[in-house]
């Protein structure tokens, strides 16, 4: 449904047609579903590395920064009824020299159940007191003499030290006792170093191939949807502005591509970090990770909500936007009625109504974000601090390493980052949907004037015209043309005269073949239009309009437009024959000189002749000139005339003019009215007979004649 302004007025999407477009979208992905397979898969690999970031943080404070272990008593562990207790951590300690007892990291001693760690503590089983295990190779002499500390002898000949007999030492012994530690935690560090250099690489990887898909399929739809554009005939440009035609190719393309930048790069990714960071949580503490999934109900509710809002608020904007545009498309066109007429402050005061509206709606969709924005990072701090309360407890409690809360806060504020993202994307990606709801209702809109399976073209073209009983009608019930029929031999020239919507232009729709006939045939050299090719066919066919389309590009372009088998010699010969050589060869740059857009720098009489020199390069069989004549001055039209009466002599030529002097010379002149033929002969002969011609022909000599009085 469209607007005042020709733009559409977008209703709700539902899923399921979101899903249908996604699936018309993706079949042309599929020609780069290997490349959008890779750039998948790099976006998994730098998904797990994101993730792998917080887990070093903790293994590095767990293993070597907070490095203390406790000692377990071997034979009262025996006494043990239950094997749970061996059979799980046994082959995580570490036995002493004598086999009287074990030592077991506190990483592990912390996935002890906490009732069952206090049975264990209070047996015996578990030291209180935490301790340190010194290498062979960074044992420190002031150990050895510190006799206050107890020692004992490890298997692999490591020492075993109460960890308050550390905070004794200097700290440069500390420093030579813990090196083993300090290579770790710069070990770590340039693992760490290196996989943020390799995420980097792999981010670039995958965002070059996501966009290089994207761009390659937004280069394939903006063809496809430019030549089925040119494939549609005549009459569904008269439905369809340009300016919307415009916006497919364009605006709406680049949505879509936004959809592919933003969306496809971010979405995906977001995704596996949500699903990888509750995995982690749940595998790192349950506990803890139950407790933070309580406000996810609360987080997605509100996800949701902002969504809906943003969504209806995103559209009015677009809609605001699109109001603006059109406005501001059609009155830049139309400035020069508004300052002849002096309505500048009137327009002025619609436009500052219509860029108020969107305003608003600008305003309207800020304030959403502005709501939202701080909500989430309220709520993320609030996860943090619900983190730090109950882990830091259990941290104290001896029940969760420090290690471990490090990495749930720092799994916690990423958390919320890919959600935050998804919320914003989804704005866009309603948008794209928008947008690709226009473009494939576009491609499937088939209005075209058929090739035939099997064109006939005969190998020599005469020029032999002929209407066979054609009728025809733009709209139902309303007939433009009934039972016409009239033949033109090769080399004749036929003037087709009329009052206004006789339906003069509509037999030039029909032989031009922007039309097929509803009843009846048109005919060349004997073959139904419909059985040429539309290229064989258009090749043969030259024509002039009074309105002349003038593309941006050089003199000699626009005369060849494009046509490679038309070169610098039947340009110019082409120029000579119409006599537009003298003109161009005015110019600075002869048939090089640039041409602005619509011939801007061209006078209207030399923009007409510049018409007829491009009809002529093609060399047809058959020249219709529609009302060429009817709106240059006196000179230019002497310089046409002659032209017309030397080209015509070797090409059959169907004129629909005014002028007199175009039609005189005609060798047989058709009188047209209310869609039929009610008269035809020479010039002499229709004005003998005193009918419809003669009358027309009165009533233009009565214009010239109150045309010159006026202007004397």
């Amino acid at each position: 449904m469209y607007g005042e302004y020709g733009y559409m007025e977008e209703g709700p999407l539902g899923k399921a047609y979101n899903l249908r477009l996604l699936k018309r979208l993706a079949h042309y992905a599929m020609p780069y579903k290997k490349i959008i397979s890779l750039a998948l898969f790099l976006t998994i690999v730098i998904t797990l590395l994101d993730l792998a970031v917080p887990y070093i943080a903790k293994i590095t404070i767990d293993r070597y920064v907070l490095a203390s272990w406790y000692r377990i008593d071997l034979s009262a562990m025996k006494e043990i009824s239950s094997g749970d207790f061996s059979k799980k951590f046994g082959p995580v300690l570490e036995k002493s020299k004598d086999e009287s007892f074990g030592l077991m990291s506190h990483m592990h001693v912390k996935k002890i159940d906490p009732s069952k760690l206090q049975e264990y503590r209070r047996r015996g089983i578990i030291s209180q007191k935490e301790y340190y295990k010194i290498q062979p190779d960074h044992q420190d002499q002031a150990i050895t003499r510190d006799r206050s500390s107890d020692l004992w002898e490890m298997a692999d000949g490591s020492l075993v030290v109460p960890l308050e007999a550390l905070k004794r030492l200097k700290h440069k012994e500390t420093l030579r006792i813990r090196a083993a530690d300090l290579r770790g935690v710069g070990l770590m560090g340039i693992i760490l170093l290196l996989l943020l250099v390799f995420s980097f690489g792999l981010g670039y990887g995958q965002y070059y191939l996501l966009e290089l898909t994207g761009q390659k399929i937004m280069q394939d739809i903006r063809v496809q949807l430019f030549r089925r554009m040119q494939s549609q005939s005549v009459s569904f440009f008269d439905r369809h502005p340009v300016g919307r035609l415009v916006t497919r190719v364009t605006n709406d393309i680049e949505n879509l591509n936004e959809m592919f930048k933003s969306v496809a790069v971010t979405v995906f990714k977001d995704i596996f970090i949500i699903m990888g960071i509750l995995v982690v949580l749940l595998y790192l503490n349950w506990k803890l990770a139950l407790v933070c999934f309580a406000l996810i109900p609360i987080i997605f509710g509100i996800t949701i909500l902002f969504s809906a809002m943003a969504r209806d608020a995103f559209r009015e904007l677009r809609q605001k936007v699109a109001k603006m545009n059109a406005f501001l498309q059609e009155r830049i066109s139309g400035m020069r009625i508004i300052q002849l007429f002096a309505r500048e402050a009137h327009q002025m005061g619609r436009f500052a109504g219509i860029n108020h509206e969107n305003y608003l709606a600008g305003i309207k969709q800020i304030r959403i974000f502005a709501v939202f924005m701080p909500l989430m990072e309220i709520l993320a701090s609030f996860a943090v601090a619900l983190v730090i309360w109950y882990g830091g407890g259990k941290v104290i409690n001896e029940q969760l390493t420090l290690g471990t809360l490090v990495a749930f806060i720092s799994y916690i504020r990423m958390f919320f980052r890919p959600i935050r993202d998804i919320s914003e994307k989804y704005n866009i990606m309603q948008s794209a949907m928008a947008s690709t709801e226009r473009i494939l209702e576009f491609m499937d809109h088939r209005e075209i004037i058929p090739d035939p399976a099997n064109p006939i073209r005969p190998k020599h073209v005469e020029g032999h015209l002929q209407f066979k009983d054609v009728s025809f009608a733009y709209r139902d019930g309303t007939p433009v043309l009934q039972q016409v029929s009239f033949e033109v031999q090769p080399g004749e020239m036929v003037a087709i005269v009329g009052a206004t919507g006789a339906g003069k232009t509509t037999v030039v729709n029909l032989l031009e073949r922007y039309y097929d006939p509803g009843e009846g045939q048109v005919l060349l050299d004997g073959i139904d239009l419909r059985k040429w090719s539309k290229k064989d066919l258009r090749s043969q066919i030259g024509l002039v309009m009074q309105d002349v389309f003038i593309f941006s590009g050089s003199l000699k372009e626009n005369i060849s437009l494009g046509q490679k088998e038309i070169g610098p010699v039947e340009i110019e010969r082409a120029a000579k024959e119409v006599n537009a050589l003298r003109f161009i060869q005015s110019l600075p740059n002869g048939f090089d000189q640039e041409i602005g857009e619509g011939g801007s720098n061209l006078s209207g009489g030399e923009r007409q002749l510049l018409s007829f020199a491009r009809a002529l390069a093609y060399d047809p069989k058959v020249l219709i000139l529609d009302e060429a004549t009817s709106s240059v001055d006196p000179e230019t039209e002497r310089l046409i005339q002659e032209a017309i009466f030397r080209i015509t002599k070797k090409r059959t030529t169907l004129v629909v003019a005014h002028r007199l002097s175009t039609i005189q010379r005609a060798d047989r002149i058709l009188v047209m009215h209310h869609g039929r033929i009610r008269e035809q002969g020479t010039h002499e002969e229709l004005m003998a007979i005193g009918g419809i011609y003669y009358r027309l022909n009165k009533l233009r000599g009565k214009r010239a004649v109150n045309g010159l009085t006026h202007s004397a």
